[in-house]
């Protein structure tokens, strides 16, 4: 309920409850599982009634070195040392990896994030993938075909082979699923590694000209046409 309202995360919002600073209806919660109709019943923190933060939807463009997640034990970057003008938490739509940049949706709009990450709706992401190796037209055909990885079977992609630079393949990928470590993995089963690999579309939404570190609010178009 609080990670909806878009008042703070997950993990910060069981934190509170568990130090009954949380209530409902003139009650203290300590079952951060407690059902809550945000329409009907009444919800304070720190006896201050909360209140449903207005809709925020971004793209960032995410640089390699940065974790997509709130904090790090580790004390390394993350996501939102970049995005530290806002008083309103937005979660990140799925995850890029340390090594991996691109286009990253964040929002505090929990039911737009599970509807694009949802494998059910198909939502294609495009990257643009650099291989370790020069790679024949035979395996680019594996990867449009589908790639038999240790979770199941690939989906059919979308591959373009984008130019070969010395021992190197550069090509775009399509893909319309979000299993863990997708790409690299499907490009390490032809016997290759990933050396450099940039999301640049989630559907209709393209990174465009935004510079790296940077982020834009998204337009109503692009929301709806992911809502589709």
């Amino acid at each position: 309920m609080i990670s909806k309202a878009g008042i703070g995360s997950r993990t910060e919002a069981r934190s509170w409850i568990h130090e009954r600073r949380v209530k409902v209806n003139g009650k203290v919660i300590e079952n951060p599982d407690h059902w809550v109709d945000m329409k009907r019943d009444h919800v304070w923190l720190d006896d201050k009634p909360l209140e449903q933060r207005d809709r925020l939807y971004l793209l960032l463009y995410k640089p390699t070195g940065y974790l997509t997640t709130y904090k790090d034990p580790e004390g390394r970057p993350t996501v939102y040392d970049l995005i530290e003008d806002f008083d309103t938490f937005l979660s990140p739509v799925g995850r890029l990896d340390l090594d991996t940049s691109g286009l990253l949706i964040m929002t505090n709009d929990t039911q737009f994030a599970e509807r694009v990450t949802n494998p059910d709706s198909h939502v294609p992401k495009t990257y643009l993938v650099k291989a370790s190796a020069l790679l024949t037209d035979d395996q680019l055909e594996q990867l449009r075909r589908g790639i038999e990885l240790s979770d199941g079977m690939t989906r059919a992609a979308i591959v373009k082979r984008l130019r070969n630079s010395g021992k190197h393949t550069h090509f775009e990928i399509t893909i319309s699923e979000g299993k863990n470590r997708q790409v690299r993995r499907m490009v390490e089963a032809l016997g290759a590694h990933v050396m450099k690999l940039v999301r640049v579309r989630i559907g209709a939404i393209a990174i465009g000209e935004l510079p790296i570190g940077e982020w834009r609010l998204l337009t109503r178009a692009e929301i709806t046409s992911l809502r589709r």
